[in-house]
C-alpha cells in the first residue's frame, strides 16, 4: 500500500441553473405551467405503458432506475384503483385557484388536515381557505379507502 494521499473521487454537487423554488410563492421556473402528475396518477401512466411494451414484446427497455420508480410509485401512489384517481383528478381540478403544481401536490400528499397542508404546501396559505381545503382533503379520504 502506498502513503501517498489521494484527491477525494467525487466532486460537490453543482447548484440548479435556475430559481426554481416551492416556499410561500411559487418559483417554478421553466416548469411553471407544466402539467404534473400525482404519483397516482404516474404509476397509472407508467404502469400501462409497461403493459402495453410487454405486450408488444418491446420490453428492452427496462431499466434498474425505470424498476426503482414503479417500486417507489407502487409505495406511494395513495389511489391504487384507476377510478378513485380519475375522480381525484376531477376534484383537484375543480380548484382552478390553485397551481397545477399544488394540485399535484395535494394529491400525492393525502394530508390528514388543512393546517398539515399548508405547512408542507405553503403557497396554499392565502389561496383556498382551511374549510374548504379540509373539504377537498376529506372527499379524497373516502376514496382512498374505497
Amino acid at each position: 500500500m502506498s502513503d501517498q494521499a489521494h484527491a477525494p473521487t467525487s466532486r460537490s454537487k453543482p447548484r440548479p441553473a435556475g430559481e426554481e423554488e416551492a416556499s410561500a410563492v411559487l418559483k417554478l421556473g421553466e416548469f411553471e405551467d407544466v402539467d404534473t402528475l400525482t404519483l397516482s396518477e404516474a404509476s397509472l401512466v407508467i404502469n400501462a405503458l409497461m403493459a402495453k411494451r410487454r405486450k408488444d414484446r418491446k420490453d428492452r427497455n427496462e431499466t434498474d432506475v425505470l424498476n426503482k420508480t414503479l417500486d417507489y410509485l407502487d409505495a406511494f401512489a395513495r389511489f391504487k384503483q384507476k377510478e378513485n384517481v380519475e375522480a381525484v383528478e376531477r376534484l383537484l381540478s375543480a380548484h382552478k385557484e390553485l397551481t397545477k403544481f399544488e394540485r399535484a401536490q395535494i394529491g400525492s400528499l393525502c394530508c390528514d388536515s388543512s393546517d398539515e397542508c399548508k405547512t408542507l404546501i405553503p403557497s396554499l396559505a392565502d389561496k383556498i381557505s382551511d374549510g374548504d381545503l379540509q373539504e377537498l382533503l376529506d372527499e379524497m379520504a373516502k376514496l382512498m379507502s374505497a
